[in-house]
């Protein structure tokens, strides 16, 4: 399956779950993907999932692993120096070298705080989806309003009753069941990809939950 296929992304905040979930589908379509993991048990149980299609990183290095417009390098692969030729490597990861700006189609982050850094390396005409539970609303429209001269929409996924292994006994929602981390991913890359006249919007993700 093609269906992301050349397309740039990066996936930052919880490795396991639902940003695990949009990274498979990411690379089972095609694109070029890099995840963060705060942990080496995170980085590989990531890395045995997806395999050598995308880039897993710790939170610290992703800025480093980003292309710009004109690199020649993909993202996939285990190492974030592979992501750019010789010294420039070095000079990115210690801060020492010029920044590498607007190589990135689509960002998801599990909050605005996570995702605002790494806003300079999005392409104009991309999209940032926000992932966290209980995003909120004013806070998606003002930073839909703040990118909208770039082109770029800013939606927000509101996942609740989400199977998890910890999850415990929880009560259940309308729906009569737990849902997903692939269900909410599926949501969150409609919201990235397919609603190209939507932001500032909030979806929920919850079974009927009706959370506000």
């Amino acid at each position: 399956m093609t269906k992301y296929a050349r397309r740039k992304a990066v996936v930052v905040g919880e490795a396991t779950g639902i940003g695990l979930a949009i990274a498979k589908r990411l690379v089972e379509g095609g694109a070029s993907v890099v995840l963060t993991a705060r942990t080496d048990d995170e980085r590989a149980h990531a890395v045995a999932e997806l395999g050598s299609a995308a880039r897993v990183v710790t939170p610290s290095a992703v800025e480093a692993a980003l292309p710009g417009d004109d690199a020649e390098a993909a993202l996939p692969g285990d190492d974030a120096e592979a992501a750019l030729p010789g010294d420039d490597v070095k000079a990115a990861l210690t801060g020492d070298g010029p920044p590498v700006f607007g190589g990135v189609d689509l960002l998801f982050a599990d909050a605005i705080p996570t995702a605002r850094p790494l806003l300079p390396h999005l392409k104009d005409g991309g999209a940032v989806v926000l992932t966290a539970p209980t995003p909120c609303p004013d806070a998606v429209r003002a930073l839909a309003a703040e990118l909208a001269s770039r082109g770029i929409r800013v939606n927000a996924v509101a996942p609740g009753c989400i199977e998890a292994p910890d999850s415990g006994a929880v009560p259940l929602p309308p729906l009569g069941r737990l849902g997903a981390a692939e269900e909410v991913a599926r949501a969150a890359l409609f919201l990235a990809t397919e609603a190209t006249f939507t932001t500032g919007a909030r979806l929920p993700v919850d079974g009927g939950l009706g959370r506000p």
